[in-house]
């Protein structure tokens, strides 16, 4: 039979088959995750008509506090100037984030959008807020809010 085979024309440049070496196949897979936070806008208190007498409002004084607040702690946010918006805290407490020279915060009538960071906080001078009509503001400072006496 061996003899049958060196007969056939071609069979002396023959060689053995090898074997391909094993196929691996990498797979990598990207997953883009975006991430918005939306913080509500606080709402108003209704106006109760048997009460003897409203309370005067509370009027706030700016004072230092930190550069970042954390996300985790916001609860609302009022609007009370055009080149700021109050957030008010999980804890109770409120901070006010001045914003830009160039952005008014008349834009963040229903509320206000922050894409959260790697470290959960939201910082001065670093992130911005967005509308829901597609603009942004930085932020420019923080200012802790207290009552006036």
């Amino acid at each position: 039979m061996m003899l049958l085979l060196l007969a056939l024309p071609g069979a002396a440049q023959r060689r053995p088959v090898d074997t391909p070496p094993a196929v691996t196949t990498v797979r990598t897979e990207v997953r883009v995750q975006r991430v918005i936070l939306r913080v509500p806008r606080a709402p108003f208190a209704p106006v109760a008509y048997s009460a003897p007498r409203a309370l005067p409002p509370i009027q706030w004084v700016e004072k230092r506090t930190d550069r970042c607040v954390p996300l985790q702690n916001l609860a609302a946010v009022t609007i009370n100037r055009t080149d700021s918006v109050d957030l008010l805290l999980s804890s109770g407490g409120r901070v006010r984030a001045r914003l830009a020279d160039d952005c008014p915060s008349l834009d963040f009538v229903s509320g206000l959008y922050i894409r959260p960071s790697g470290d959960g906080r939201m910082c001065a001078s670093r992130d911005v807020i967005r509308s829901r009509s597609g603009g942004q503001c930085r932020i420019a400072a923080f200012r802790a809010l207290v009552p006036a006496r």
